[in-house]
Parts: structure tokens; sequence; C-alpha cells
């Protein structure tokens, strides 16, 4: 009988535990879905002075450029399939000008063992762009430059190399018109941290070390024709019907979009909005 009450409580708990909501956000999930109705999503960024050591930083800079072009409306379009917005819209800017205007710093951070390029926006610039637009609030993407270290395995999984390597990698921020960061990316409130890099820019040249029979294996920068392939490859569109995605960028995507979508109730569903909510939306 103890057995069974103990297998009983239990089973409550995780019930209990899988219903209780996880707030991705830097405030209460409610205050965010009373305050962000109306979301503009600036076009993507790109941080050349950030950590890019390609040798040829110049032209991999403009692919990535070229390649946000093509992919900032699929993020728009998730964002919009989770039905947590009235509207989600992209901003008509340009993304160069704009990163100019907008941008005041960037902090390389350490944060739980998660390394990450921190972004800092001028807050009278901010409010200037979300009156501009009649949004309640802006999301920030910042393609950057990273160099951490990491442990990369040959492709028979026999060696590894852990070394520095350089990577493309993603922050993003959601912004109000003070200024204050709503949520964020890489997301510190999750219960299994992750902070998944958008591309590695280097391999460790294990066949070369092997077939000079060498102990020492060197890092290689991967071509710019090689990096142009892996991000010209891709998939199903989760949100644009027939529609294809970078299947680089949807990895990405995914994770973030995970943390944006509405409460669900336990037994399926999404929980009801706070009242008045969308009529607030309605009025923009």
């Amino acid at each position: 009988m103890r057995t069974f009450f103990r297998f009983a409580l239990l089973f409550i708990v995780s019930i209990i535990s899988f219903g209780c909501a996880q707030n991705f956000y830097n405030v209460p999930r409610e205050t965010y879905q009373k305050k962000v109705r109306t979301l503009g999503v600036a076009p993507f960024f790109v941080d050349g002075d950030s950590d890019i050591k390609h040798p040829e930083k110049d032209a991999l800079v403009a692919l990535l450029r070229d390649a946000n072009r093509k992919t900032e409306k699929e993020l728009v379009a998730q964002l919009k399939d989770t039905g947590a917005y009235f509207s989600v819209r992209l901003l008509d800017d340009d993304a160069g000008q704009l990163f100019a205007t907008l941008f005041s710093r960037r902090e390389k951070r350490d944060d739980a063992g998660i390394i990450y390029n921190k972004y800092f926006f001028k807050p009278e610039e901010i409010r200037n762009i979300i009156s501009k637009n009649d949004v309640d609030a802006v999301m920030l993407v910042t393609l950057n430059g990273l160099t951490k270290p990491d442990k990369v395995y040959s492709s028979n999984l026999l060696s590894y190399l852990e070394s520095d390597y350089n990577y493309l990698a993603i922050s993003a921020q959601i912004l109000d018109a003070d200024g204050n960061t709503l949520w964020e990316y890489p997301n510190f409130r999750q219960r299994s941290l992750n902070y998944p890099m958008l591309f590695s820019l280097q391999y460790p040249d294990f066949d070369e070390a092997a077939a000079n029979l060498s102990d020492r294996v060197d890092v290689k920068f991967k071509t710019l024709a090689g990096i142009a392939k892996a991000f010209a490859k891709t998939e199903k569109s989760p949100a644009q019907g027939k529609a294809q995605v970078s299947t680089i960028y949807n990895n990405i995507f995914e994770d973030m979009v995970s943390m944006l979508k509405p409460e669900k109730n336990l037994f399926g569903g999404k929980k009801e909005e706070p009242k008045g909510t969308k009529a607030q939306g309605e009025t923009k």
C-alpha cells in the first residue's frame, strides 16, 4: 500500500510539474502578453566587426547579408504561426543602416558556461523605431562571429580535437520602447541551458593528419564555396506551406520560436489570453 501511495504521489507531482508554465521572458508572462500584441521584426543584422576570423571575411559577410534577406520572412511567418501576437511584421528598413543607428556596444560573455555575444542598443533609437513603425516591441536578430573552446570528433568518431573554433552565432532580443529587454536569446530561463551555434567556420583536418602519419591535426577554415552550399541547403518551411527554408537557419528558428509560443493548458490547447488583450491589439 505504501508503494502504491508513493507512486501515486510521484505521478501527481510529475503532472503538476508538467503543467507548470516556464516563463522564458525577463518579465512575467502575463505582462509580456498584455504589452506585446504587435511585434516588429527588424531585418537581420550582420555584425562584421565581431569575431569573424575567416580569411575571406568581407565576402563571407556579403554572403550572410544575402542569406539573411532570403530568410527573414520565415522567422516572421513562424512567429505569426504561434498565435501569440495580433500582428507580426518585418520592418521596412535597410539592415546595415539600421544596425549602425541602433548599435551601442557588444560584450562577449560566459554565463553558466554559455559563451555568447550580448548586444546593447541605444534606447532613444529603439523608441524611435518602435514609434515610427507603430509596434509594441521590436525583435533584433544579430548574426555574429564567436570563438570558443570545443571538442570536435572525426567522421568515424574515433578521434577528437579540443581547440578554439570560430563559429557563426545568433543573438536576439525583444525590446520595448523604454529599451527594456523583454526576451533574449540565448535564453537563460531554460531548465536545461542550450545555445546551438548557427554554423561552424572551422574543422579539424583528421584526414590530412592521417595521410601524413602525423599526430598534429590542423584546424582549417571551410571554403567560401562550401559555406555557400551549406547555407543553400533547404527543407520544408513549417509555417509557409510549400516554401523552403534554409536548414541552417531553421534549426535556430525552431529553438527560438519554441520559447515564444503561448502557454498551453495541461490537457492541450492554448490558455485563454488575459481579458482585454485582443481588444488592445485590434486598436492598433
